[in-house]
């Protein structure tokens, strides 16, 4: 446990260092802010730029208050998911080719420590990212679209939360696994295809990570939890926890790997 501390304190400085504990948080309060906003200003916004022709009246639609946290997680589940990829991607695999990684696998650590540390911090950033920027778009939406069940919004974002956790668990798992552009590239495939591909052809079945999105957006729109949420829930934390399990043996496995 105590090297667990040391190494959780050791991933927060240097997450401060390269500033990836101000600029995550600040990209997610500002979409956080932009989405509401520019939905309710929208129709000014398009009648000063839009070149409408003269005369024409076009009805916009009147956006709720949950439709604004629904098209919120839409920005989420493209650029924060990518956010993801892109700073973390080189987590473990950044510090193997770096060499910086000797410094930690010469000393008497365990592996499940040190990517559980890793784990926990990105984990810690991600999420307060997250719920930050859901809270300063609650407050905006509040404001110009009305309030909103709280119970709701909780349940709405605990939700996908956890499919936040499994996005950072997969790319942190491929970083140790492999080298940074092969864990970027399998990162989008599974991040990204594979949840393209659910929404096509998911009909088919009801219960995967990927439908975390689609039923995290169910208690907003007021409509009954579907048979496949919990096995769904259960499925992802099962996943986890064998990413988990599979990162640090990884983690361990690779550093022999390490540049010298």
């Amino acid at each position: 446990m105590k090297n667990t501390g040391v190494l959780v304190q050791k991933e927060f400085r240097e997450h401060s260092r390269n500033f990836k504990l101000y600029w995550i948080p600040i990209v997610f309060i500002i979409l956080g802010i932009v989405e509401p906003v520019t939905n309710h200003y929208l129709p000014q916004i398009m009648e000063s730029v839009g070149n409408l022709p003269e005369g024409s009246d076009f009805m916009w639609p009147q956006f709720q208050g949950t439709d604004i946290f629904v098209s919120l997680m839409g920005q989420y589940q493209l650029i924060g998911i990518l956010i993801i990829i892109l700073a973390f991607m080189g987590s473990i695999s950044g510090e193997r080719k770096s060499g910086t990684a000797t410094l930690l696998y010469v000393r008497p650590m365990s592996f499940v420590s040190y990517f559980f540390s890793k784990w926990i911090v990105i984990n810690a950033i991600v999420l307060g990212s997250l719920w930050a920027g859901f809270l300063a778009a609650s407050y905006y939406i509040r404001i110009l679209f009305g309030p909103v069940a709280f119970g709701d919004i909780l349940k709405f974002v605990g939700t996908y939360s956890l499919w936040i956790v499994f996005a950072v668990t997969v790319v942190l798992t491929l970083s140790a696994s492999l080298s940074t552009g092969a864990a970027a590239g399998l990162s989008i495939l599974i991040l990204f295809v594979f949840q393209v591909l659910d929404s096509v052809i998911g009909a088919f079945w009801t219960v995967s990570p990927w439908k975390l999105s689609i039923y995290a957006t169910y208690p907003l729109q007021g409509d009954s939890v579907p048979t496949g949420y919990w096995m769904s829930l259960t499925l992802t934390v099962v996943l986890i926890v064998l990413l988990f399990i599979l990162g640090a043996y990884m983690s361990k496995r690779n550093a022999s790997k390490t540049t010298v």
